[in-house]
């Protein structure tokens, strides 16, 4: 054995004992639930699963996906959140030409960190069952939310930047971010870009060249065709109502509007053994009465064996 073959031999044992110990050790517990109470998948909720996991990425749509208000309950929010931030986007809009700070063409329209409120309309569209499923079954164990917002997006004259570029996120071994379009994405509105196959359930292992930039590794295009040849790039350009569901640890890049406006909500899902950080603030509130153990779970209640059983027996 040469000494690379020796290297590449030993990078992926290293890798598969570490997935192991994530999956059977840091996360057995939701692992096992998951396993015993978990529905089959369904219908577009397969579908996607399965062009999620072939792929890294799937893209759907409220009226496929979702049943009930909640999209238009979102919808309307939305409304009267920009109504209400008016002044605020009118002054992030002239930022955004002006300045090169970090993501300066962004505005959180929900602040930097959010309070965790389960019974608003951004906490409640996360954990609709049909994407708490798709989550769930991706990872294969239970998920906890981590992040929850919404994007708008300015128009910039510069070249690409920050996560305009190409890149891999952070937060754990599978990370499952979910992007619905509450506008318009076309081409020139910065819709998310993934180089498909290069998820950790892909087979894709080449690492691009690149440079660091703010602490994190960043990718042009020409470095990223070298081993993505552009063809296996996906462009998720679609109409307002659009769901993206996406490994965020393959590689992607988004957000680089060159005419019209981005709007779009977005959430994250990881497993529980992530050391990240939750990206909002909690209050002493507890859980809505409501709400079923994989809700509960997905937003940081214990696992206990009660809450297993219940969604396996169909207990109330």
């Amino acid at each position: 054995m040469t000494r690379e073959k020796l290297r590449q031999f030993r990078t992926r044992l290293s890798s598969w004992v570490g997935a192991l110990n994530w999956r059977c050790i840091n996360n057995l517990g939701p692992s096992l639930a998951h396993r015993i109470s978990s529905a089959r998948p369904t219908g577009e909720v397969a579908r996607v699963l399965e062009v999620l996991n072939r792929d890294g990425i799937a893209i759907s749509s409220a009226s496929r996906l979702l049943t009930g208000n909640c999209y238009s309950e979102l919808e309307a929010t939305l409304q009267q959140l920009e109504n209400d931030a008016a002044r605020q986007i009118a002054d992030a809009r002239r930022q955004a030409q002006e300045s090169q700070d970090w993501k300066s063409y962004v505005l959180k329209l929900l602040g930097e960190r959010p309070v965790l409120d389960p019974k608003s309309v951004y906490v409640r569209f996360a954990l609709q069952a049909p994407i708490l499923q798709i989550a769930n079954s991706y990872f294969g164990m239970r998920t906890r939310l981590r992040f929850y917002n919404v994007w708008h997006n300015f128009a910039t004259t510069g070249p690409a930047r920050d996560s305009q570029l190409w890149h891999r996120d952070p937060e754990d071994r599978l990370i499952l971010k979910v992007f619905v379009y509450l506008s318009d994405v076309g081409e020139h509105a910065g819709p998310l870009c993934y180089a498909a196959g290069s998820h950790p359930k892909g087979r894709l292992r080449k690492v691009p060249r690149g440079t660091s930039q703010r602490g994190a590794r960043r990718s042009s295009d020409a470095q990223m065709s070298e081993v993505v040849p552009e063809h296996r790039w996906v462009r998720a350009v679609g109409p307002m109502g659009t769901i993206v569901f996406a490994d965020t640890r393959g590689y992607h890049k988004g957000g680089f509007v060159k005419e019209q406006e981005r709007i779009l909500y977005n959430c994250m899902f990881t497993s529980q053994a992530t050391k990240w950080p939750e990206y909002f603030d909690r209050t002493d509130a507890g859980f809505p009465p409501a709400m079923d153990a994989e809700q509960a779970f997905a937003l940081g209640a214990p696992l206990t064996v009660a809450s297993v059983l219940k969604g396996h027996l169909g207990v109330s």
